[in-house]
């Protein structure tokens, strides 16, 4: 998440770094591991569930096993109430979000000129597989973002893998998290190999369409080389934050959450937009703070250093400009107008308003949005996974007899003039029937012409 070189230069009067990020390559794509996510596909693809077993047990220690339902039901029962009930709670939250996407995505038929019906329906993906990651960090609410919204769509068939913790099981949280979320099945297998096997069909089910679901540099990499054999999400990571604010926004609050997101990883990209130097170096200052006292210090500590960012602009359209350069994954905005911030910034993935609102409500799955979005400057161009990824808008058209010769005649002079003789002749045959009114049986129902 840098200003790009052409920004900058023709930009440089707009911005000031008050703290610069280090000269550091972006931790989107190691050559290293594209070799060796290619060399694990090939042996995968070639000995098939052999080579996911042989690599389990390499990378990871253990066997790939499922959790048959009985087991996941009960992975709830492992947990402190008030964790269960927090999860509980993250998936009914972004099912409900889910819900109300899904009932804005409406199905539709319209008559573009008389005779030519056209329209389209929303028909969900038949087969998902869902990543869980349950690494260093076990993303509890990964599941409620894949499993459950992917449910909410009306995908039939839902899969997911989970890494196996020390000692060959899943993790509770994120085995319970799954199972609420409405999980089909849950197999404890992890890495590169868990994403060959659900695109390859390896798991005693049939090769997923789609998968989604975050992970590690080598996941990450998978997806990309799969993408094709499936269909992905998005490839995302590291996590990003950014956040504009002014001299009204609370440095410490400010400073907790560019934390909050640097802790994902050391590489994990967070920047402060501001029209206020005093809050800028404040900001600084906070962190500096907060950083000794956090358990996870020797992670937000190199990502502050190494991709940590404070800019200070002239004013609130440089902050627009600035950030929609960015297009940060998560965007928080805590200034005197947040409405005209929100009014008139394009590119980010979710955006979070007001001094009460921060990355970690999505993170954890109780604002409903999904934390699943585009990272290194992915949202100029793409959104976020949402209940609408899941479905396929499935276009139809319905000509009638009368119609033909309002398409046919142009479609004769196109494809004569691309010389396309077989495209113009099914045409030309259909205005020849018109001409000389012989019946054409309408298939479509209730259409019938004679």
């Amino acid at each position: 998440m840098k200003l790009g070189t052409h920004f900058a230069t023709n930009h440089a009067h707009r911005f000031t770094y008050l703290k610069a990020p280090a000269d550091v390559p972006a931790a989107q794509h190691d050559p290293a591991v594209a070799e060796r996510v290619s060399a694990m596909l090939a042996e995968i693809e070639r000995d098939g569930v052999a080579a996911v077993q042989r690599l389990s047990r390499e990378l990871d220690g253990a066997d790939v096993t499922e959790l048959d339902a009985d087991t996941l039901a009960r992975t709830g029962d492992q947990l402190p109430a008030a964790l269960r009930e927090a999860i509980e709670l993250g998936a009914e939250r972004t099912q409900a979000f889910a819900k109300l996407q899904r009932q804005h995505l409406t199905d539709f038929t319209a008559e573009l000129i008389p005779g030519l019906t056209v329209g389209h329906r929303y028909v969900p993906i038949g087969n998902v597989g869902a990543y869980l990651p349950a690494g260093r960090f076990p993303l509890t609410a990964s599941a409620f973002m894949s499993v459950g919204v992917a449910k909410v769509a009306g995908v039939p068939n839902v899969i997911a893998c989970t890494s196996p913790q020390p000692g060959g099981g899943a993790n509770a949280a994120v085995a319970y998290a799954a199972f609420v979320s409405g999980v089909d099945r849950l197999f404890v297998v992890g890495g590169v190999q868990a994403l060959a096997a659900m695109a390859f069909g390896l798991l005693g089910v049939p090769p997923v369409d789609m998968i989604v679901g975050a992970g590690n540099a080598f996941v990450a990499e998978a997806k990309r080389q799969l993408f094709g054999t499936v269909a992905i999400d998005l490839l995302a990571g590291p996590s990003e934050v950014a956040v504009i604010a002014d001299d009204s926004a609370d440095p410490e609050i400010v400073a907790a959450d560019l934390l909050g997101q640097a802790e994902h990883g050391p590489t994990s990209p967070a920047a402060l937009v501001t029209t206020s130097r005093a809050l800028g170096e404040a900001v600084v200052a906070a962190v500096d703070r907060q950083l000794p006292g956090l358990s996870t210090r020797d992670i937000c500590g190199p990502a502050w250093r190494n991709h940590g960012a404070v800019i200070l602009v002239d004013d609130r359209e440089g902050a627009v400009a600035v950030m929609d350069e960015l297009a940060p994954e998560h965007l928080e905005v805590q200034t005197r107008h947040d409405k005209w911030y929100h009014d008139h910034l394009t590119n980010y993935g979710s955006v979070f308003l007001g001094p009460w609102s921060t990355v970690a409500y999505s993170d954890k799955g109780m604002a409903g949005t999904n934390h699943t979005l585009p990272t290194a400057g992915g949202a100029k161009h793409s959104a976020g996974l949402s209940v609408s990824r899941f479905l396929k808008p499935l276009t139809f058209q319905h000509v009638t007899q009368s119609a033909t010769p309002d398409l046919a005649d142009a479609v004769e002079i196109i494809s004569a003039s691309e010389g396309m003789s077989a495209h113009e002749a099914t045409a030309t045959m259909r205005s020849q029937r018109f001409a000389a009114s012989a019946p054409l049986v309408d298939s479509a129902p209730g259409h019938t012409q004679r």
